[in-house]
């Protein structure tokens, strides 16, 4: 019903930086939620960032406040993370997630397939 696709994951060294893209496809509605949530290998599933579409509410985890951004293109229906100065504790398969009734306090709806972040030290 709904289809995320995610892409820009990719290697960086440490301080560098990448810019996630989450496509949305489908039954959406008019508004909805977009979340980031990531894990690494050996730990919990963790929420990075959301935005929400009616009021604009982003929300981020304290450890990527000030070095990550969260942003939508409603016209293209895609919502980005920009991530900068990435840490080698950043590294870790990004999920986007979508909730339809656009509320960034659950798990979401659906997911995406995820994206490989690596960041070398």
């Amino acid at each position: 019903e709904v289809q995320l696709v995610e892409s820009g994951g990719g290697l960086v060294e440490a301080g560098g930086s990448l810019r996630l893209s989450c496509t949305a496809s489908g039954a959406t509605g008019d508004n909805y939620a977009i979340g980031w949530f990531r894990q690494a290998p050996g730990k919990e599933r963790e929420a990075v960032s959301c935005i929400s579409s009616s009021d604009g509410f982003t929300a981020y985890a304290d450890s990527v406040k000030g070095r990550f951004t969260i942003s939508s293109d409603n016209a293209k229906n895609t919502v980005y993370l920009q991530m900068n100065s990435l840490k080698p504790e950043d590294a870790a398969v990004y999920y986007c997630v979508a909730d339809l009734s656009d509320s960034c306090a659950g798990n979401g709806d659906y997911w995406g397939q995820g994206t490989q972040v690596t960041v070398s030290s």
